[in-house]
């Protein structure tokens, strides 16, 4: 196999790695923006349980 021809294999495989590895980042801030939402709406539920007056 030629230099051109190895190195053009080696891009190829590069590029395969670095879509797989994207994907996988993508699917982590995918789940990380889920979990952000539920966190916000418990924060915004404790908010208003503080806000609500005290009974004695």
């Amino acid at each position: 196999m030629t230099q051109a021809a190895e190195n053009g294999i080696d891009l190829a495989a590069t590029v395969v790695a670095l879509s797989a590895e994207a994907a996988e980042l993508q699917t982590r801030i995918d789940a990380l923006r889920e979990e952000l939402v539920a966190l916000d709406v418990q924060m915004e539920a404790i908010t208003a349980a503080l806000r609500q007056p005290r009974s004695r």
